[in-house]
């Protein structure tokens, strides 16, 4: 994608960084992209996920579940510490939209990424797949149970 006017230039290369592994299927540099006190905000559950390896399993887990994903538009906040990505999606047959808001730090580090998805029935196959792929693992971590 196209850089993003009004963002801070860290937040620009961390975002440039993370269309480049979007693109190739490859998130083995995701955790360098993150802060170590990262919050992860799941559409499926109101608890927040929090750190690293949280973030960089759901996102590695739902990058598998995802096909046909591509980023639509893109947005930044006034004071330049956020963007605001729109996305498509497919799950078998049901089509979805919704957006990535995430939030850097001063050095570019990703410090809150929250995902809302719409329609609520492509939501409910994305939180079954989920389940099915990361359950146990999204279980002991104990953000899913709120």
């Amino acid at each position: 994608m196209t850089p993003l006017p009004g963002l801070s230039p860290a937040a620009q290369e961390t975002l440039e960084r993370w269309h480049g592994m979007l693109l190739n299927r490859d998130t083995g540099g995701l955790a360098e992209l993150a802060s170590d006190e990262i919050i992860f905000r799941s559409p499926a559950f109101f608890k927040p996920y929090p750190g690293k390896q949280a973030f960089v399993f759901i996102i590695t887990t739902v990058s598998g579940i995802f096909e046909n994903f591509r980023y639509d538009r893109q947005f930044a906040t006034a004071d330049g510490s956020s963007a605001i990505l729109e996305f498509s999606a497919n799950i078998g047959d049901k089509s979805l939209k919704g957006i990535d808001m995430i939030r850097f730090d001063d050095e570019g580090k990703i410090v809150e990424f929250e995902v809302m998805i719409r329609p609520a029935n492509a939501l409910a196959v994305l939180a079954q797949k989920m389940s099915e792929k990361a359950g146990p693992y999204l279980m002991k971590t104990g953000a899913a149970t709120a």
